[in-house]
């Protein structure tokens, strides 16, 4: 195979994955006006319905817009020799593999921010503004995309590093201590997400001594969870959606409830949610999460160990001097129609789960209060009640609302 034939590969997969895409978005676009099935008309009353519909056609157009520019701008990379550009900018401020490699990505993170934020902008300030989804400001709109860099600077680069460092003393033996780097980073930041990362970006505070609390307390004693850390999250700094999760293992196990969940729901809906969660937990459900997640990233990482010495990898993508940073971009994007299937096979897990976690919610607490709890959180976040099979097959991590009605009131 020559480097010509495998650049084509990888544009023929970036293409037919951007037909795929476009095309499973159009078929669930021509359902936004479907009528609503009986369990989901309380959902949406006319004018809710209509606004629900108006917000989805605006998305499904700014997904076109932005996914078209992203396939053009790819493609001319390619075409323009575009990392063949950038590596010698990195190669022009040092000799050595480590700081070339940080450099390269650092100018591709840097240049992508760069164009995407305008983007980012119009989604926060325009659309989501438009239809009262958005309460951010300018001034954290900034702050987020400032953070957000300097994190991925410094994990992203720290992790980088010392891949390409292993791989500079082991080659093909590098994936094994990459794997058990990332094995490790993957549960550090599982337990300790919500104690280092999140308060950067949000404030979280104690369930203060209430009913809920006292509700919440008295749930959990019943299944025999012991839950003692119970956060709220001012997730209405940034948006009117709400959201629920666990975190965390051992003492460092926590429930974080998002402000606008506890101002959207009846106490009772929300210990419901909460028994959904316990149920995740429960089911094992992010154990089998984790090291699945970690299993693949093994196979992705011994996959990689096989091809990445071969010189075609970085050759295909128009740069003569083959290297470790080159090669990962062009294997990330060979390597896209696996992660395509490993995704189809989560997403069933993932399904299943939701279905089992909302069985043990019925079963230790209430069906109704789950039901009425999701099709609220549905309604305030105009959420798409009709979609098409195959989009649900291909994109969706959850039952539709609909499946998972029906299933309740089994």
């Amino acid at each position: 195979m020559t480097a010509t034939t495998l650049l084509y590969i990888i544009i023929a997969i970036l293409i037919i994955n951007f037909i795929i895409d476009k095309i499973l978005d159009a078929l669930n676009a021509k359902h936004y006006n479907d009528a609503l099935p009986p369990e989901l008309q309380d959902v949406y009353d006319e004018n809710e319905y209509k606004k629900s519909q108006s917000y989805k056609q605006t998305n499904y157009k700014f997904g076109v817009l932005t996914s078209t520019f992203s396939l053009v701008l790819t493609l001319a990379f390619f075409y323009f020799d575009g990392f063949e550009f950038i590596d010698n900018i990195a190669r022009n401020y040092s000799d050595n593999n480590i700081v070339i490699a940080l450099i390269f990505f650092g100018i591709i993170m840097i240049g992508s921010d760069i164009i995407t934020t305008p983007f980012a902008y119009y989604k926060t300030f325009v659309i989501e503004e438009k239809f009262n989804f958005n309460k951010s400001t300018k001034k954290t709109f900034v702050l987020d995309k400032i953070k957000g860099l300097l994190i991925m600077a410094i994990l992203g680069g720290s992790i980088l590093a010392l891949i390409v460092w292993f791989y500079e003393f082991t080659e093909n033996q590098f994936w094994l201590y990459a794997w058990a780097t990332v094995t490790v980073f993957t549960l550090f930041m599982n337990m300790f997400y919500s104690r280092l990362i999140v308060p950067l970006f949000n404030k979280q505070t104690p369930l203060e001594d209430g009913s809920l609390r006292d509700k919440i307390s008295a749930y959990a004693k019943t299944v025999g969870f012991k839950l003692n850390k119970i956060f709220v999250i001012d997730g209405s700094k940034r948006s009117t959606k709400a959201n629920a999760y666990f975190s965390g293992f051992g003492s460092e196990k926590r429930v974080t409830l998002y402000d606008t969940l506890i101002n959207d729901l009846e106490e009772d809906e929300i210990v419901a949610v909460l028994a959904h969660e316990v149920g995740h937990y429960k089911k094992k459900h992010i154990i089998f999460n984790l090291f699945a997640s970690i299993l693949l990233t093994g196979l992705t990482l011994y996959i990689l160990s096989l091809l990445i010495s071969n010189p075609l990898l970085s050759n295909a993508l128009g740069v003569e001097i083959p290297s470790f940073h080159i090669g990962l971009i062009a294997f990330g994007m060979l390597y896209s129609p696996i992660s395509e299937i490993t995704g189809l096979i989560m997403n069933h897990f993932s399904r299943k789960f939701e279905y089992q976690a909302d069985d043990y919610a019925k079963k230790t607490y209430k069906a109704e209060p789950l039901i009425t709890s999701l099709k609220k959180l549905s309604k305030n976040s105009l959420s798409n009640l009709t979609p098409h099979k195959a989009y649900v097959f291909m994109h969706y991590s959850h039952p539709t609302l609909l499946e998972r009605v029906r299933n309740l009131k089994l």
